[in-house]
């Protein structure tokens, strides 16, 4: 009977210390990656997110960031961490939606191979040309596309990219004529091209915008429904293309099977996070973003919603990397 009595002790206790390990997470420094290079747009809210966080959960949250392949490498080393939590991918829409309907192979699938943890932020692109384009509307500019021959050329942050497939759609929906000129670097790269007079055009986020805050580059319209309530004045290109809207959203994940008390940690801390007025200040000079503090179901939903929009517009514009 003692011996009994020993035994229940000892699961009991393994048990009361298994809660705890779990509940004290975290224990160790966690290591964020963002899909991008330092000083995009991704970077800097990964940067945000670590200096305002790690305070709170009492570890480290360092960024490493793992630009190449549109995001991919930086997915599938998170996919392929173990899920405990520490290792977490900061990516967005063209990552987990796009991406599996773009490349021939992939390494991982965003959908099984990785759970989100949070939704972060939204943003609008915007049409951006150089100085030298004589538009200063979107209808000027379909109108001025029309008439360039040779067709005028647009840049975008590579094949596939949602620059790319934002293009794409507004050509189909205008009947204008481009050339597209895709460029590895991101939407840094893209920038530099427009201010060189590489190219005349792009649909870009916060590489564009900035240039544009500068005076260097001129904005048409930004794919939002809606106009922005930092800035009236600037139109959407729904305005003159009913319908029209493309957004980018970024949000935090993990590989699929991190604990639930992780997981539930992580979403109180970034649901903190979000509220937080320097916080939005800051998200929104990293280049027009926006809180997204929804439920994990509404997450989730809009992953398997832009899942699937974003098949059927790579199917009908033919795009394909191997």
């Amino acid at each position: 009977m003692k011996s009994l009595s020993t035994l229940f002790a000892v699961v009991a206790g393994s048990a009361v210390l298994h809660g705890m390990a779990h509940a004290q997470y975290p224990q160790k420094p966690i290591k964020i990656i963002p899909n991008s290079a330092a000083a995009t747009g991704p970077d800097i809210i990964a940067r945000l997110f670590a200096a305002k966080v790690g305070n709170n959960m009492g570890q480290p949250v360092v960024v490493e960031n793992r630009p190449g392949s549109n995001g991919n490498i930086a997915g599938e080393l998170v996919a392929r961490s173990g899920p405990d939590g520490y290792t977490l991918f900061l990516g967005t829409d063209a990552q987990i939606a796009i991406n599996p309907h773009v490349y021939s192979k992939m390494s991982f699938n965003t959908l099984t191979d990785l759970v989100g943890v949070a939704p972060v932020a939204k943003q609008a692109f915007e049409l951006v040309v150089r100085p030298s384009v004589p538009a200063k509307t979107v209808a000027e500019f379909i109108a001025y596309a029309k008439t360039a021959n040779p067709p005028m050329f647009y840049g975008s942050a590579g094949n596939g990219s949602q620059h790319h497939l934002a293009m794409e759609l507004f050509k189909q929906r205008t009947g204008i004529n481009l050339t597209h000129i895709p460029y590895t670097g991101g939407g840094a790269a893209t920038a530099t091209a427009l201010l060189a007079g590489d190219i005349s055009a792009t649909i870009g986020g916060s590489a564009v915008s900035v240039q544009v805050k500068a005076g260097k580059l001129r904005s048409l319209g930004t794919t939002a429904a809606t106009r922005s309530p930092d800035a009236q004045d600037l139109p959407t290109i729904a305005e003159t293309l009913p319908g029209y809207e493309i957004l980018t959203w970024v949000g935090l994940f993990a590989a699929t099977g991190t604990s639930t008390d992780a997981l539930s940690r992580l979403r109180g801390e970034m649901s903190r996070f979000l509220v937080q007025q320097d916080v939005i200040d800051k998200l929104n000079s990293a280049g027009g973003f926006l809180p997204w503090n929804v439920s994990i179901d509404e997450f989730q939903t809009a992953i398997k919603r832009d899942y699937n929009r974003y098949g059927e517009i790579v199917k009908a514009v033919g795009v394909r990397v191997d």
